[in-house]
């Protein structure tokens, strides 16, 4: 069986443009996880708040970020994708939360596929209410359950190139551990 973290590829074209797993579909507001052990989606929970996913949600396979897992995704498209589904996306921006005082970060990337999305290569170029949407939702969905986050400003396309080649660098060099960690 085939292991959605390790055994799938970031693509060809990386870092800038790559292949996205998704675990979370737009409008969704049931938080799905990839189970490092089996590769497997798991329900982490329902999000306690009245909020739902902006974009498709899920990980760059065979990167390693430092909150010691795969680097975090949010894919811009105009339909909800299926958890488990491959995506073709470009990096346009960078989104780090400080969540419990460890730094979180999350790649804003459009699919390259989707027509209405497919022309953006800067988060900046998005309308200003959607970047708005996307922080919002982070420092919100969190609140109900008596946590409390920071979103930082995003950042544009070539801090997210530089996390997404640190993130494949530090997978590299831990993969003979983390795949251990999963067999």
């Amino acid at each position: 069986m085939l292991h959605a973290w390790h055994d799938v590829s970031p693509g060809n074209e990386l870092p800038r443009d790559f292949q996205a797993v998704i675990e979370i579909p737009l409008g969704s507001n049931v938080k799905y996880e990839l189970d490092k052990l089996t590769g497997l989606l798991k329900v982490d929970r329902i999000i306690h708040s009245a909020v739902f996913y902006p974009a498709n949600y899920g990980f760059i396979p065979q990167t390693y970020a430092e909150d010691n897992d795969p680097l975090d995704v949010l894919v811009l498209c105009q339909e909800p994708v299926q958890p488990l589904s491959l995506i073709q996306a470009r990096a346009i921006g960078l989104m780090t939360m400080i969540d419990s005082g460890a730094s979180d970060d999350k790649i804003i990337a459009v699919a390259t596929n989707d027509p209405e999305f497919s022309g953006y290569v800067e988060a900046k170029e998005l309308p200003p209410h959607r970047l708005l949407v996307l922080k919002r939702f982070f420092q919100d969905y969190k609140q109900l359950e008596g946590k409390q986050v920071q979103v930082e400003d995003i950042r544009p396309a070539y801090a997210a190139v530089n996390v997404i080649e640190k993130a494949l660098a530090r997978y590299k060099e831990n993969r003979s551990a983390l795949r251990g960690k999963t067999e």
